[in-house]
């Protein structure tokens, strides 16, 4: 062999000829030679396949003792597990894989090279190897693989022989494992009928078993003919309907990390059967090629990710929140407005809201005015403010900020939706516009009557008592607070913002909690509260409960979160704090009752109010999407396209982005465009 032509290929093919050389040796050391230095750099592994194929043409003798080498070891190598159980979530469950990983990273095992899937540990044993494996093209993947096997005329459909039987035993297993699901307690609390005996499920593995017993005939030559897989196909379909309506019901029965694993790895199982019928199929040989690669990929990612317990966590983290935001967003459609009715409704919603955070911020001045010790003062001001919102709630009232966390979740629902991750611009447009339509009246009703309410009551108590409500160090301090940069109030508005967007989680969380353990049955039939409390009575405040226990915890963790946060700065020697654009007005109509302002000087304040609010609304909203489109696995392709999508309907119609449509035509034709 020449190697003064193609010095770069000396290392991986020198002096293997003839030798007893292991297959995956070589591999690891072509696949060495082929990485890129970055994944993204797609010429550089085209062009040394280019050379390794013309070496190999230059050099037949090595080229059929490398294609002997490798089509001995596929003879010999055992694919059943990578098919079977590589890339799917593991069936002991989360707690038992994980202590596996965790102890494996301590005591590895040995590998075994005749393993499919201890092979692609060795060959593809870099971080980044599932990324330029998968940037490759079909083509240059289908060529390598040519390239290295090389079979003759003849030769491929006889070796393939062991190949498609472990496929087919695979195939089988996976069916029984998949029918076997139906009896997990949880699948059958939410959907009792799921056990009866015409079950997709168990369907599935019928027709399975007897479409694999029928292959096996074709393969032995005892049949003519090859059965169609369609029957097969159809009952696979309905199977992948079943889980998507169980995982609809989980956010009504609720869920559990052990819930959403089992239903992530039905649906990773089905796919990996329908990627094996697609396989199976001899007369697709265009899909064939298409369905092979991606699982090859798929099984390249997978065995970088099987050993860690970061990823598992990710994995499991991903489920649950996807559950929780599903909730959320469930909750998010009573926070969107689409008629007049439903905008003025809001508008008499913040109303009421900002009445009570006046109060409220009226019960924090008197807080701090009896000079309590640190600790004590912030578990005082923690409690108003968490029963203070809880209050809000169980008066069908609305605190404006509180909508971000749940209008994020039903946008992220919606983007879902578009095929493959991607958006229809005008539909999420459209939803953007009665967004902030329904964020800009709640607003304005919090703080409208938050600041006036608070000028009045800081007016009259002047008037009455002869002294302003609170002291000139006091109200320099609150004005002080506002000033965006000189306080710190965009960064202590930020704070605010992430706990806005936490709280809307532990929302999340609760409800799905209240559904998973059935909150409201067993409040009905609580033994102390059956003892306690009459029938009627019980019965209500238990479907209160169980409709707004997620709500009511949510509301009470973000006031304990607002309370503690200037405490934990101070123990802590941080400069952090909270701004709340709705106690930010309280606090400042009980300021200016004490000194009028000037006109210039009640307009810059205003202003601030408005820079507190966009920080509370823009970054709780930020998180709450992010999250919810991880947990979904959508993303947004094409976010320009949105904001021009946005403002054109602006343009269209200035008026829509503060005042909902007036007639029902234009309602209607709004309503539309959601559906397009």
């Amino acid at each position: 062999m020449n190697f003064k032509k193609h010095p770069s290929l000396q290392v991986v093919l020198a002096d293997f000829a003839g030798k007893d050389v292991s297959a995956i040796v070589l591999l690891r050391n072509i696949f060495d030679w082929l990485r890129p230095n970055t994944p993204a750099d797609k010429d550089f592994v085209s062009i040394r396949i280019e050379e390794l194929e013309k070496t190999l043409q230059e050099d037949p003798e090595t080229e059929a003792s490398l294609a002997e080498i490798l089509q001995n070891w596929l003879d010999k190598a055992s694919y059943f597990h990578a098919f079977a159980a590589l890339g799917l979530l593991p069936r002991q469950g989360f707690l038992r894989e994980l202590g596996r990983r965790l102890y494996e990273r301590i005591n590895p095992p040995p590998k075994n090279g005749e393993s499919l899937v201890d092979a692609l540990d060795l060959i593809f044993y870099k971080r980044k190897d599932p990324e330029w494996i998968s940037a490759l093209s079909e083509d240059n993947m289908v060529r390598l693989f040519k390239i290295l096997w090389h079979f003759k005329n003849g030769d491929m459909a006889k070796r393939l022989d062991k190949t498609l039987r472990e496929l087919l035993y695979a195939m089988e297993m996976l069916s029984i494992w998949v029918a076997s699901e139906e009896l997990e307690p949880d699948l059958v609390r939410i959907e009792p009928r799921i056990v009866a005996r015409d079950s997709a499920f168990l369907a599935l593995q019928r027709e399975i078993y007897h479409y694999c017993r029928n292959y096996e005939t074709w393969i032995d030559g005892n049949s003519d003919t090859l059965e169609d897989d369609s029957h097969a196909r159809v009952i696979l379909d309905q199977c992948i309907q079943t889980v998507n309506a169980l995982r609809k019901k989980t956010v009504v029965k609720g869920t559990s990390i052990s819930l959403s694993y089992l239903l992530e790895r039905l649906d990773q199982t089905l796919k990996r059967i329908h990627d094996m019928l697609d396989l199976l199929n001899p007369h697709d040989p265009l899909t064939i090629r298409h369905t092979a690669i991606q699982l090859f990929r798929e099984l390249v990612t997978a065995s970088q990710q099987r050993h860690s317990a970061l990823s598992l966590i990710q994995t499991n983290i991903k489920l649950l929140s996807r559950n929780i935001t599903e909730n959320t967003s469930d909750h998010g459609e009573h926070y969107i407005t689409r008629s007049r009715s439903e905008y003025l409704a809001m508008l008499r919603s913040g109303a009421g809201g900002g009445v009570i955070i006046a109060l409220m911020a009226l019960i924090k001045i008197f807080i701090i005015g009896m000079e309590h010790s640190p600790f004590i003062e912030t578990v005082w001001v923690s409690l108003n403010y968490g029963l203070g919102f809880m209050l809000i709630h169980i008066l069908h009232l609305t605190v404006a900020t509180k909508q971000p966390a749940m209008t994020a979740s039903r946008l992220a629902g919606e983007i879902e939706k578009r095929a493959e991750g991607g958006v229809n611009s005008k539909k999420i447009a459209a939803m953007l516009l009665q967004v902030s339509r329904s964020q800009f009246i709640a607003i304005v009703g919090n703080v409208a009557l938050a600041f006036s309410l608070a000028f009045l009551i800081g007016w009259a108590f002047t008037l009455y008592q002869g002294a302003p409500i609170i002291d000139t160090k006091t109200r320099d301090y609150q004005l002080y607070e506002l000033k965006p940069f000189a306080s710190l109030a965009i960064f202590h508005a930020s704070i605010a913002g992430v706990w806005l967007f936490l709280s809307g989680l532990t929302a999340g969380f609760f409800d799905n909690r209240a559904a998973y353990i059935g909150l409201g049955s067993r409040l009905k039939v609580h033994p102390v509260l059956r003892y306690l409390i009459p029938r009627r009575a019980r019965e209500g405040l238990a479907d209160y409960l169980d409709e707004n226990y997620g709500a009511l915890v949510g509301n009470f963790f973000f006031g304990v979160l607002l309370g503690c946060t200037s405490y934990v700065g101070l123990l802590t020697g941080l400069p952090i704090g909270i701004r709340h654009v709705a106690f930010a007005s309280g606090n400042l109509g009980y300021a200016l009752s004490a000194q009028l302002p000037t006109w210039l000087e009640f307009g810059r304040y205003f202003f601030y109010i408005f820079l507190i609010s966009f920080c509370n609304l823009w970054v709780s909203f930020g998180l709450a999407l992010f999250v919810a489109l991880k947990s979904r696995n959508a993303s947004i392709k094409s976010p320009t396209k949105i904001v021009s999508a946005f403002f054109w309907q602006i343009r269209s119609a200035p008026l829509s982005f503060l005042f909902p449509p007036m007639d029902k035509e234009v309602i209607r034709k709004e309503k539309d465009s959601l559906k397009t």
